[in-house]
């Protein structure tokens, strides 16, 4: 049989570090043992706020990649200081903690550049793929953000081209995602922001979501949603490794892995870890809190002014190999989502990391929760809101307690459903039925 063939559009790409290149890093790894021939349309120069070179291994090395040039002022922001480069990463202090630069830069990013920085690469790339898709034929196109601004490309070539099957997918949500309100924007900004997204929703075949709430909340605005969440790959450093193994960790090691901003912060936790800390001798020596990744600094900062600085072992930004060992050198690994309502339907793609390491999983975010419900599924950890001190603790002190006699990580359940080979079936089996 034939393979179909898809073009995906990206921004994204190894060497580009972070959870955002993955989901179709991975996509395009297993395409092809179901009928699909994929293309990769990236930009030639672009402004990565991590690189992490070890994905480049994951890339087929018979991958067809296409490459135009893009301007993007980032490129010019990031030497006017830190703030710029915190913002491009997706992180930036609220409230009184913005600087000067850090709120005019915010209001900037949100007015100016609708829907983001990279809108500039929009017009030359619709105007370069739509002469490529007339000259070479493709079964369906990708478009993939954020940056939204690649839903753009995708809007304009299917008002030139309208028989192309063209597939929408949100890592994040656009104006529901929980920093919108922070972006300072005007009523004329706010309205056009909203304007593009219900465009995107109306003409896209097909609108996935990587979290079941955000596809419910995409369906009521006229978008044709499926869900298909992000997943796991089973390696662990360089090792395979199997689902819910056991690697006994000779301190009782709480873990966040990834990258931790003011708008996620825990502090009910480390309230909690520092109260243990002081009351039980046993358990300040034996646990140890690691953070692997970019952590804010106010938040290092108060930890190390806590009784919790000798347990503290801040490892910094690692490549993603070394994540996924640290990971596995771990006793319990901490989530933490938004604390808003709005912010349900996020689901974090470290937790599928998480899922197959089978290690216990402490989670924080808003109740009923598109992760607490992953997590009762699972049966892999809990999931608590902001507020809940005293079960917090509890929970802690009887993970401790499990970690002491040799019972703390039991086998989680139903995770074979997130691998990413059988998410990439899942998906062809949407396209096979909604495009054909």
């Amino acid at each position: 049989m034939k393979q179909k063939k898809i073009l995906i559009i990206s921004y994204y790409w190894p060497p580009a570090g972070g959870p955002g290149v993955q989901r179709w890093l991975k996509f395009v790894k297993y395409l092809p043992e179901f009928g699909w021939e994929p293309t990769v349309f990236i930009p030639e120069n672009p402004s990565y706020p991590i690189v992490d070179e070890t994905l480049q291994k994951d890339v087929p090395v018979n991958l067809k990649m296409i490459k135009t040039k893009i301007w993007e002022p980032y490129q010019l922001a990031e030497k006017f200081g830190k703030d710029n480069k915190k913002f491009k990463a997706g992180q930036f202090d609220v409230g009184e903690n913005q600087s000067w630069k850090a709120k005019l830069s915010i209001f900037v990013r949100g007015n100016f550049f609708i829907p983001d920085a990279r809108v500039f690469w929009v017009k030359p790339s619709a105007e370069f793929l739509e002469k490529y898709l007339k000259a070479n034929h493709y079964d369906a196109l990708v478009t993939t953000g954020p940056p939204h601004s690649l839903h753009l490309i995708g809007l304009g070539l299917k008002k030139k081209l309208p028989n192309l099957k063209w597939i929408a997918d949100f890592r994040d949500p656009w104006t529901e995602i929980s920093y919108y309100k922070h972006l300072k924007l005007t009523k004329f900004a706010d309205k056009k922001h909203r304007n593009l997204e219900a465009e995107v929703f109306k003409n896209a075949d097909i609108t996935l979501a990587t979290s079941y709430t955000d596809a419910e909340n995409f369906r009521k605005k006229g978008a044709n949603a499926f869900c298909i969440t992000n997943g796991f790959d089973l390696e662990v450093g360089s090792q395979k490794s199997e689902v819910g193994s056991k690697n006994f960790t000779t301190k009782f090691t709480l873990s966040y892995v990834g990258v931790l901003e003011q708008l996620r912060n825990p502090e009910i936790l480390w309230e909690t870890l520092d109260n243990l800390v002081q009351e039980n001798d046993e358990f300040a020596k034996d646990f140890e809190l690691k953070f692997v990744g970019r952590l804010d600094d106010k938040i290092l900062k108060k930890i190390e002014n806590s009784s919790l600085k000798n347990n503290l072992n801040n490892l910094g930004y690692q490549t993603h190999d070394v994540a996924l060992s640290e990971m596995q050198n771990s006793s319990v690994l901490l989530m933490t989502n938004f604390p808003q309502e709005s912010s349900k339907g996020i689901i974090p793609g470290k937790i599928f990391e998480y899922l197959a390491t089978g290690k216990t999983i402490l989670s924080f975010g808003p109740k009923d929760a598109d992760v607490e419900k992953i997590l009762s599924e699972t049966k892999a950890g809990k999931h608590f809101g902001y507020d809940e001190k005293e079960n917090i603790k509890n929970f802690i002190v009887e993970t401790y307690q499990n970690w002491k006699s040799g019972n703390l990580n039991k086998n989680a359940e139903n995770i074979e459903q997130f691998s990413r080979k059988n998410l990439t079936q899942k998906l062809v089996d949407l396209m096979n039925k909604q495009l054909f």
